[in-house]
């Protein structure tokens, strides 16, 4: 059964709870309607490594990059992205294929060009404000993640 988080301090602790089971590493898409919290979550992640200032939607630079004591991490919003191929002209191959963790919203923009994810997070509104949030893992890194958070998040794995 997914989780049911009822307010942003629920969704940034769960992101903080996410942020600390990836440890810095792996390719993470982020799903999800307009509003639906991806970048809520993404804030949570990076609070999880010690970034401590505002974190916006990269909606128009594509790509925000943020180093922290214990990691890199690149949060893509490929909303506005025109075509995948303009992936790979910002330079987001070295990006990707990094020792870093990369939360990519909007993922179905880059269909055919980003590589497989690690862990696919869906976030979906619900009455009363708050998200519903499930996981998906695609890789042993996303299982051994999903298999450090509670036990409620669903998820099926789905083979390498």
């Amino acid at each position: 059964m997914p989780i049911t988080l009822n307010d942003e301090a629920a969704q940034v602790a769960f992101g903080e709870t996410l942020g600390r089971a990836l440890a810095g590493r792996g390719q993470v898409h982020l799903i999800g309607d307009l509003g639906a919290g991806k970048t809520t979550l993404a804030r949570g992640i990076l609070r999880a490594h010690g970034h401590g200032g505002a974190v916006k939607s990269p909606t128009y630079t594509l790509v925000e990059p943020y180093e922290t004591a214990s990691a890199r991490i690149f949060h893509f919003d490929l909303y506005r992205l025109g075509d995948p191929e303009e992936l790979e002209f910002m330079g987001a191959r070295d990006m990707l294929g990094s020792d870093a963790l990369c939360l990519i919203e909007w993922p179905s923009r880059g269909a055919g060009w980003l590589p497989a994810p690690d862990l696919e997070i869906h976030l979906q509104l619900v009455s009363g404000g708050g998200r519903r949030v499930s996981g998906t893992a695609y890789s042993q890194q996303g299982r051994a993640v999903l298999a450090a958070m509670p036990a409620s998040l669903s998820h099926k794995e789905d083979e390498c």
